[in-house]
């Protein structure tokens, strides 16, 4: 009867053989300067080792030790398709696709084997979830969970290797890469957020304290490459784990944002992607947070040093917008050097930048600040004044935002404390809005005159049909009608004239609507403003 072990250990076999095959076939010429060979590296990965001829017994921790290497050859393969990178461009798409489906295939067997049924019990207890029949966890995932806890510290060892050391003086890059190539850190990056964007939620919360040490000293190194890869784990483990799981590492996540917002233009995007997701995850309830303040100082003082480098200014407005929003109406205290950059972006060359750079409306906290400015208002002195302030700014808003106001207004609508606002407000809107209606349709004098004209013919023709012919040609009957038909008859005026001219007759209307118009209204010499005004306010009737 054959041994399970052995079993799975020869699929393994199979499998690396075939990688090694394909492997061999790849041209490779090792980048100049470089003493590192990636090519040798992953065979040394991939060549898996025989038992003695003399026994052959599988020890479980050979199969453990083999199937890890195996899988950090195929991390190394799948990863090399996202980069640009001289260490790794070189592998063909082709050799990373069988890589993948060599390493399904590798998982696949190792949870139907009994070495898999073995180590259930440990990844369910690492989890804190039930693991069986592969209902819950994938098996690629679940292999790749439970190698992590023992592949994670070897590649964070591989990455400090070659970091600076601050505690010691003039211990610079130089001597960084003397004791360890920067070659084998960037492999191990690569491998490492390989992993890491293998598990997602809610499992990657389990692994935290696994995967942050990692992901911390890759953003030390400083390596650009090593960094992104970093970020990039950063923020993949940012979007699938609860803030709670991150708790312990807050602050030490956050300053090493702050320490990396000032980064090669090559891995911009990566560090602004993860710096504004991981300030609002934390910060997200505390707009006055000094995590804000210092980061959006950072931010700033890298786009002020370069203004014109499109790729950053680009980078910046299109991953931003989620800070400026947690940052609130306390963006004001950055206004001074937020708008320079922006005025000048508006004249780039490139439609991309004119396109991002807009004002980011923040219309619904504004209005939410201005209604409890106008409640606190109350007890102040100079409380009208503050008041009438608070009304203007609406009026402008709802002029300027339209909808997004109404959105933002009708939740303090019914506010009993807001009444006479809302009154005020939605009176001033009304009128403003009758308007602009008609502005629309009478724009110049030349239109009114065209209207008149147009409603003679129309009241010549009625006439005709019922025989009114003196309608035009004798003393007609002009009336003024208010928009409200319940108040006193009384407002209703009549008179008799001749049709000298059409300024004439509406401004005999004008004076004998004296029990609705001030004596100053009367004597006031009538314009554009005065004709908008009536013809708001009230509905002109002919009577025969």
């Amino acid at each position: 009867m054959s041994n399970p072990l052995s079993v799975l250990h020869a699929h393994l076999i199979q499998l690396s053989e075939t990688i090694l095959n394909s492997l061999s076939k790849t041209p490779y010429t090792p980048p100049e300067g470089t003493p590192i060979s990636v090519k040798s590296t992953l065979e040394t990965l991939l060549s898996i080792k025989n038992p003695n001829p003399n026994n052959n017994a599988i020890t479980e921790t050979l199969l453990f030790n083999s199937i890890k290497d195996f899988t950090l050859a195929c991390a190394l393969l799948s990863s090399s398709q996202s980069s640009t990178h001289e260490l790794l461009s070189w592998i063909p798409k082709n050799l990373s696709i069988e890589a993948n489906r060599a390493f399904n295939e590798l998982s696949k067997a190792y949870v139907e084997s009994d070495f898999g049924d073995r180590n259930e019990r440990r990844i369910s207890e690492l989890l804190g979830v039930e693991c069986g029949g592969g209902d819950l966890v994938s098996e690629e995932k679940r292999l790749v969970i439970e190698l992590m806890p023992e592949v994670l510290p070897l590649l964070k060892d591989g990455i400090k290797e070659s970091s600076i050391d601050k505690s010691v003086d003039g211990d610079e890059i130089s001597a960084a890469s003397a004791r360890a190539p920067v070659g084998f850190a960037i492999v191990a990056a690569y491998q490492f957020r390989w992993f890491v964007t293998k598990v997602d939620y809610p499992y990657l919360g389990k692994l935290c304290n696994f995967v942050l040490p990692c992901a911390l000293t890759a953003l030390d190194h400083w390596s650009p490459q090593v960094k992104g890869q970093g970020m990039i784990s950063c923020t993949h483990l940012a979007k699938n784990v609860d803030a709670a799981e991150l708790g312990w590492y807050e602050d030490v996540i956050l300053d090493a944002c702050c320490q990396n917002i000032v980064s090669d233009d090559e891995i911009w995007y990566h560090v602004v992607e993860m710096s504004v997701l991981l300030v609002t995850y934390f910060q997200r309830t505390n707009p006055r947070s000094p995590w804000f303040e210092k980061m959006l100082n950072e931010m700033l003082g890298h786009l002020e040093r370069q203004p014109r480098n499109k790729d950053r200014r680009v980078t910046w407005l299109t991953c931003v917008e989620p800070l400026l929003h947690g940052v609130g109406l306390v963006l004001v205290a950055h206004f001074r050097r937020v708008f320079p950059l922006f005025f000048k972006w508006m004249h780039a060359d490139d439609d991309e930048t004119v396109l991002l750079v807009r004002m980011h409306a923040f219309t619904h906290e504004l209005v939410d600040e201005l209604a409890l400015l106008y409640k606190e208002a109350a007890l102040r002195i100079a409380r009208e004044q503050i008041r009438s302030s608070v009304l203007e700014i609406l009026i402008l808003l709802q002029q300027c935002k339209g909808l997004q106001f109404k959105a933002a207004w009708d939740k303090h609508s019914n506010d009993l404390n807001l009444t006479s606002l809302s009154l005020s407000l939605s009176c001033l809107v009304q009128r403003s809005e009758s308007k602009r209606a008609a502005c629309s349709y009478i724009s110049s004098w030349k239109d009114i005159f065209g209207i008149w004209q147009m409603c003679k013919r129309i009241l010549s023709r009625l006439a005709e049909f019922f025989s009114l012919h003196c309608l035009f040609h004798d003393p007609y009957v002009f009336a003024w009608k208010p928009q409200n038909p319940d108040r006193s008859s009384s407002r209703f005026y009549a008179f008799k004239k001749h049709p000298a001219s059409f300024w004439a007759r509406r401004q005999r209307a004008r004076t004998l609507s004296s029990s609705t118009r001030t004596e100053r209204e009367m004597t006031t010499k009538m314009g554009p403003e005065d004709l908008l005004d009536d013809l708001i306010e009230f509905n002109i009737s002919f009577i025969p």
